[in-house]
């Protein structure tokens, strides 16, 4: 019976130090899995930081900006993280709304090739009953007519204006010459000008700037 205790209280004494050194060592080092993802993520979080503070230090607002804001003729609805824009304002008691997305960074024009960079925007004016007209431009460049119509839709309600299927209208191109000329100048008195165009080509591209600035802080958090 005492040779039996000796023996238990000996084999007792071998086992537990090899449990304590190997559990010892389990918790002294990660796993290399562990390891190699926290090496991952600090590389991305420093390349971030760099790309950011870099990016905070070029920034700089257009002036056609500033300028265009400073009149107040126009509201601008935007928000953080969402790529559409709105240009606001009544005119003849119609709302007239000039809308536009963030432009995609361009990739450098090769010299001797001209910027064909363009903004697609639509301006809509709106009577009180639904009813109203929508023009679909894009920008271009050039010192005089700004713009290009490509077409223009005119709904009864808002459910048509609305509704993927309704008709967007003839090509504007394929439109009466006179008739394309009055619907010019009725555009130009909703207040679309190369004032406009200027702005809508800047703000596009800025925003998109703003929104790129805003996705390295916050895919840094993420990844912190």
């Amino acid at each position: 019976m005492q040779r039996a205790a000796q023996t238990l209280r000996l084999a007792s004494s071998r086992l537990v130090p090899q449990c304590s050194k190997s559990f010892v060592s389990c918790r002294g080092s990660l796993p290399l899995n562990v390891r190699t993802f926290s090496s991952a993520g600090g590389k991305v979080i420093k390349v971030l930081e760099s790309e950011l503070k870099h990016e905070e230090e070029q920034y700089e607002q257009p002036k056609e900006i500033k300028n265009f804001l400073k009149s107040g003729t126009w509201k601008l609805v935007e928000a953080e993280g969402d790529v559409n824009m709105v240009l606001e304002r009544e005119v003849g008691g119609k709302t007239v709304k000039i809308e536009f997305q963030l432009a995609s960074p361009m990739m450098p024009e090769k010299e001797g090739e001209e910027d064909s960079a363009a903004t697609e925007f639509s301006v809509t004016a709106e009577a009180k009953n639904g009813s109203g007209l929508t023009f679909f431009c894009s920008t271009q460049a050039g010192e005089d007519h700004r713009y290009v119509i490509g077409n223009v839709k005119s709904y009864a309600t808002a459910e048509e204006k609305d509704s993927m299927t309704s008709y967007n209208g003839p090509e504007f191109e394929d439109l009466d010459d006179k008739l394309q000329e009055a619907l010019d100048e009725y555009l130009g008195e909703l207040g679309m000008n190369s004032e406009i165009c200027d702005f809508v080509d800047a703000m596009a591209s800025d925003k998109e700037q703003r929104e790129y600035v805003r996705w390295l802080g916050n895919t840094k958090k993420a990844i912190e």
